[in-house]
């Protein structure tokens, strides 16, 4: 069995005070609880990390099909002028 060769001691590349700034900042870093309320992380509800960017997928594909059967439900702009919702100048062309 090879003996590992001794590695240099390396010098730091930050100061002590820079790094007890960095410790301290790392220390009060939000939990990933926090960060999943806040909607800066997505919350993995227990699914496999080889799932999720499907899951995510199909929730984007759902929610364009929703969008889209509700863009063919909206009212006409003839509708909405016999309405009087919209002004014949205002309402687009046809």
């Amino acid at each position: 069995m090879a003996s590992n060769p001794e590695q240099p001691n390396r010098k730091s590349s930050i100061d002590g005070d820079t790094r007890q700034k960095l410790e301290k900042r790392l220390a009060e870093r939000p939990d990933k609880k926090e960060l999943i309320e806040r909607n800066v992380l997505k919350d993995d509800k227990g699914v496999a990390p080889r799932l999720i960017a499907a899951r995510e997928k199909l929730e984007r594909s759902q929610l364009e099909d929703k969008l889209d059967h509700a863009l063919q439900q909206r009212p006409k702009a003839e509708e909405l002028v016999r309405g009087g919702i919209l002004i014949a100048d205002e309402a687009p062309p046809a």
